[in-house]
């Protein structure tokens, strides 16, 4: 069961004991005690009127608004750190119906470069961050580790080798990469890559894979995502494309890093 679906339960049985209340349980208190009523709340009337605005207020928020995560691993380096805590907008790539995330009003659409949360497609329980790479329609070549959108190299600038605690081993090139306007940096380990296309995914007949190299065509209403940490990622590379149904919102601002406080604030 997951936290949207506990809110939503806690909220309905909250209203339903706010409402029985208002149209039954006080009159009579009133009748019996008179304005000594609320001396004589059941506790779970007490509780029930206490938490309903609270729990009303977070549902809304994180529902609609925007929703906290937390970085669970290395994959999106030097972006964001295992251990970061980030804001994410709910409402930037449109309106979704909470529990059922079915979308009702649409917004905007994800855009290359941007930081998405989403449902892994393998395991919708799960939530995962990438960065999108490919929109519906984009042919995305992955070719010595390098890309390259609708026959278009993807502007690299090398920065030079990067060292952090939560990289498991080597040192890997730290690279700035431009996606459409969207500056931002990359990681990639010297050597060979992993070798791909070892699974099937759904849309997997859209791709062609040689070694560690592949070729795309990113359906419609589906989207191409990889971490930043190139070389330790698993991504749309091995488990395919995300549905826009399965989108959860776009990461933005980093609200707490209790290990470094320095890293609180945007990011791209």
């Amino acid at each position: 069961m997951n936290f949207a679906l506990i809110l939503f339960v806690l909220l309905v049985i909250t209203g339903l004991v706010k409402l029985l209340d208002v149209l039954v349980l006080r009159k009579r208190r009133v009748a019996e005690y008179g304005e000594d009523e609320q001396a004589h709340r059941p506790w779970w009337v007490e509780y029930s009127l206490s938490f309903f605005p609270v729990i009303l207020f977070v549902f809304v928020l994180r529902s609609f608004l925007f929703e906290p995560f937390r970085i669970p691993s290395g994959s999106m380096l030097p972006t964001l750190q295992n251990g970061d805590m980030i804001l994410v907008n709910k409402f930037t790539y449109g309106i979704r119906l909470p529990v059922i995330d079915q979308k009702i009003i649409p917004i905007n659409t994800p855009q290359r470069g941007d930081v998405m949360v989403f449902r892994y497609p393998v395991n919708p329980d799960m939530d995962f961050i990438k960065r999108v790479v490919g929109v519906p329609g984009d042919e995305v070549v992955y070719q010595n580790k390098r890309l390259t959108i609708n026959g278009q190299a993807v502007p690299v600038t090398r920065i030079g080798p990067y060292v952090n605690p939560s990289q498991q081993s080597g040192t890997p090139e730290a690279l700035e990469e431009k996606l459409g306007e969207q500056e931002h940096a990359i990681l990639n380990m010297p050597g060979m890559g992993a070798l791909l296309g070892m699974t099937t995914f759904p849309g997997k007949e859209n791709c062609e894979y040689s070694g560690t190299d592949f070729r795309c065509k990113v359906p419609e209403g589906q989207y191409f995502v990889m971490g930043d940490n190139r070389d330790n990622s698993e991504d749309s590379r091995y488990w395919g494309f995300v549905p826009d149904r399965n989108i959860v919102g776009k990461a933005f601002f980093i609200w707490m890093n209790f290990g470094d406080l320095s890293r609180i604030g945007s990011f791209k």
